[in-house]
């Protein structure tokens, strides 16, 4: 399953990396792109995942990150 997102609040590659590297972490995630350019956010996963969860993980990334379905 995929799922789609856009995370604002993101200004450089580490940004990136700090959000794929927290996002992946989560249980039943299997793939995570993440792209600067647009803010774009690809999960893939088996299952869905929880939003809250996403959410949760992805301000832990950085406190200025916001993210939102896509």
């Amino acid at each position: 399953m995929k799922s789609k997102y856009v995370v604002t609040g993101m200004t450089c590659g580490h940004c990136v990396n700090h959000v794929t590297e927290e996002v992946s972490a989560l249980p039943g995630v299997r793939k995570v792109k993440v792209k600067l350019d647009d803010g774009s956010m690809a999960i893939t996963s088996a299952e869905p995942i929880d939003f809250d969860a996403i959410k949760a993980a992805v301000t832990e990334a950085g406190e200025d990150y916001q993210v939102q379905p896509a």
